[in-house]
């Protein structure tokens, strides 16, 4: 795919998941643009060129720690997109465990806020930020066996849309992608037959890719970006068209 090699110069990217899937391709396509990027992963690594963090978003001091370091070490933080997530086992609504529950909402739900929350007050000081959070059309629709990361998307969803709105005039911009179902490890946890049902519901026929959903990410953290906030943007081989 096409890139504009110096979009973001000069610019500091954080992205969490780095290591793999979405969020791999993303840190890709930012250093390919010219950004510096620091990549946060529970299990470390990280494409070549980005620094490599380890933490889990889901504990708030590891996430401000990750931040710190990351200014400390490659400048104030333009960028953050939230790409860490995990889906949860497949299993239906009665057999969801609390442990189960949490553990899918610690991460994918206060995992993004925490994030959220501690780049904020660097980028409302400077004047400029762009955050992307990935939801899931999950998040829109709801997928059967799949009530915790159903939940839990939703719940990015809203708060990408009360952030956006909390700091509308500060000059940072906060949006969230909701894909379908994208070809990456993620996918590893799931029964085929989960998997299986979200491909039907694509009129694509077709997952989508890792460089296709990073493609729009970086366009909603660039420059370009700079009249749409709170918003929700599908990339979902024309499953949601709302």
């Amino acid at each position: 795919m096409a890139r504009n090699d110096d979009r973001f110069a000069g610019r500091v990217a954080l992205v969490t998941g780095g290591s793999s899937g979405i969020g791999a391709a993303t840190v890709r396509r930012l250093l390919a643009e010219g950004a510096k990027v620091a990549s946060l992963d529970l299990d470390g690594g990280a494409p070549d060129g980005a620094l490599t963090l380890h933490g889990d978003v889901s504990d708030s001091q590891q996430v401000e720690a990750a931040v710190a370091r990351a200014a400390s070490e490659l400048g104030p933080i333009d960028v953050l997109v939230c790409s860490a997530g995990i889906t949860g086992a497949s299993i239906s609504t009665v057999d969801v465990s609390d442990d189960e529950w949490r553990r899918v909402m610690a991460i994918d739900a206060d995992g993004v806020f925490f994030c959220n929350r501690a780049v904020l007050p660097g980028m409302i000081e400077r004047g400029y930020g762009r955050i992307v959070n990935v939801a899931s059309i999950a998040g829109k629709e709801g997928n059967p066996m799949a009530a915790a990361y159903s939940a839990a998307k939703a719940a990015v969803i809203a708060m990408t849309k009360a952030i956006g709105k909390d700091v509308a005039r500060t000059g940072v911009v906060v949006n969230c992608i909701a894909p379908a179902v994208i070809e990456t490890p993620i996918l590893d946890g799931l029964a085929q037959s989960h998997i299986d049902y979200m491909i039907e519901r694509i009129p694509m026929g077709r997952m989508g890719t890792p460089d296709e959903v990073a493609t729009l990410a970086c366009w909603l953290a660039s420059e370009e970006c700079s009249f749409s906030t709170g918003a929700t943007y599908d990339i979902s081989g024309g499953r949601a068209v709302y």
